[in-house]
């Protein structure tokens, strides 16, 4: 019997259905879990949680792990900002999002690290994992070490980028713990999750959440990321006076209803948190295991994709050496005469087998050297500072004893002729002389050099923050720095960064240089 065309149809339209049932329902049977969590970033104590625990597909909430880890690396010395990394095939074919980088191409770190925080770029998180640690597998080792050591239990990484990989997981918690990190231990790389667009070198990359961080107020990072096995996903930070709020989502249904959500939760807890509260940082993790010295590349070149590890460098000082010193022997003795200007002279008579000087840098071990640089400058030079009084150009005052042997100026009569002018080759005498019989008085030599100028480079809301910024600027430039020092001055809007005992001419030249890297800074004078 003919079925007539209205019956056709008819069956038609219910087949349609059943097809489109049948496509749909696994899709909603598996939609991405919910989690949330709300902690009070100054101390870590959570707020609200909601599934925290569960583990779940991070996506790209995974790159802030893989920029901590670059971070480090950079503070550590294994590699630079400026370090040229080659692409290698395997970064090349992330899928998106992505920079666009092609295979062999050589492009320097920092754009790759800006890539990855303000775009989110697969190509770019898998080039810098590759670059620090010679393959993806070793660098998700790291990070799973790393993460350990933040108290991350629930975490376990696979990749650098968090496309979705079986065992690839973590929670809301462990997000949340590792946006704290991020946030207090490496504050100078902070801004970057803030920026609406950044130079990648290669292209000019747009914020992936710029919406939400023009719509709240005080919101100014931290990383968002999206999987269909993870849904919409986002750890959220926002500052607003003395409070911050760290606020993670995981599981949202679109990025409108993620944002949200996240408003919903940041503004819990701002009004739960404590107008003001003791800042308890989170303790870094430690120094990782040190490669086999065969295996280590220096940190200053090109890194290829092949590259092997690094040396992990721990800059934790475990012993002070003092240098050793000069030998003194009793003949011939130094004179100190008295020019009668405010720069006394230095006379020292020659020795007719002159005292074999000491090479102190070859008798102290490179590694102490670099690892209590920093610090021992800033703790030495800060009591001498904070102990010496300002001398009267014409105020006479006695030498102190030295701890070890030295030579003290002796009162003579009459000095020997050839000393005399030496003395009076530069400055005229005064116009009262000593007479002969007389004891010279001895002024204290001033040691200062014109070094009454510094550079600020900065203010910042706690001392902590602005003693990391001086140290990682001392580290960065100690061709100009070296010797000089850091010293945090509390104002009434924050602390001050500034580095002190400096000349004109070298606080400017640090000021230019570091103004060339990217870096805030103004000459100050004497007064700070």
């Amino acid at each position: 019997m003919a079925r007539r065309p209205g019956q056709l149809a008819h069956y038609g339209l219910y087949f349609c259905v059943l097809i489109f049932i049948l496509i749909t329902a696994p899709i909603r049977g598996v939609a991405a879990p919910y989690a949330a969590l709300v902690m009070d970033a100054r101390t870590g104590e959570v707020l609200h949680a909601r599934n925290a625990d569960t583990r779940l597909h991070p996506a790209s909430l995974t790159k802030m792990m893989t920029l901590y880890v670059a971070f480090q690396a950079i503070e550590r010395g294994e590699i630079s900002l400026d370090t040229k990394v080659t692409v290698t095939s395997h970064a090349a074919n992330e899928p998106p999002s992505k920079l666009g980088l092609r295979a062999g191409q050589r492009i320097r770190l920092r754009y790759l690290i800006r890539a990855a925080a303000v775009r989110s770029a697969n190509d770019a998180a898998t080039a810098i994992g590759i670059a620090i640690s010679g393959s993806e597998e070793a660098f998700a080792t790291r990070m799973n070490q790393t993460a350990a050591a933040m108290g991350m239990t629930n975490t376990t990484f696979r990749n650098a980028h968090g496309l979705t990989q079986s065992g690839h997981l973590s929670t809301a918690r462990d997000m949340s713990v590792l946006g704290r990190h991020v946030i207090y231990d490496f504050p100078q790389y902070y801004n970057l999750f803030s920026r609406r667009s950044a130079d990648a070198g290669v292209a000019t990359v747009q914020h992936t959440n710029r919406r939400w961080l023009d719509s709240y107020p005080g919101g100014d990072g931290i990383k968002t990321g999206f999987t269909n096995a993870a849904g919409f996903t986002l750890v959220a930070s926002a500052q607003r006076g003395d409070q911050r709020i760290i606020a993670t989502v995981f599981g949202g249904t679109s990025t409108a209803s993620r944002n949200a959500r996240i408003t919903e939760l940041m503004d819990m807890g701002f009004s739960t948190a404590p107008r003001s509260a003791n800042v308890n940082r989170p303790t870094p993790p430690g120094a990782m295991a040190e490669a086999p010295a065969d295996e280590s590349v220096a940190a200053g070149d090109s890194v290829r994709g092949s590259a092997g590890k690094v040396i992990r460098v721990n800059g934790l000082v475990t012993r002070s050496y003092r240098p050793v010193g000069r030998p003194v022997t009793a003949e011939p003795e130094p004179t100190l005469l008295l020019s009668g200007t405010a720069e006394p002279e230095v006379v020292v008579a020659a020795a007719a087998d002159p005292t074999p000087q000491v090479d102190v840098a070859a008798s102290v071990d490179q590694d102490i050297i670099n690892a209590v640089l920093a610090d021992a400058v800033n703790a030495t030079l800060m009591d001498v500072l904070a102990e010496e009084a300002p001398v009267q150009e014409d105020t006479p005052v006695q030498i102190a004893e030295a701890t070890t042997p030295a030579v003290m100026p002796q009162a003579r009569p009459e000095p020997p002729a050839e000393m005399q002018m030496a003395a009076m080759a530069t400055v005229a005498p005064p116009a009262e002389s000593f007479a002969p019989g007389e004891p010279e008085v001895v002024t204290r030599v001033s040691t200062s050099g014109g070094r009454h100028w510094g550079v600020n480079v900065g203010r910042y809301p706690s001392r902590f923050d602005a003693e990391r910024v001086l140290l990682q600027v001392a580290l960065n430039e100690m061709d100009t720095l070296d010797g000089a020092l850091r010293r945090v001055v509390q104002r009434s809007g924050g602390f001050d960064a500034n580095f002190m005992g400096l000349n004109r001419e070298a606080a400017d030249l640090a000021c230019r240089r570091l103004q060339a890297r990217g870096t805030t800074c103004f000459m100050i004078g004497a007064d700070g």
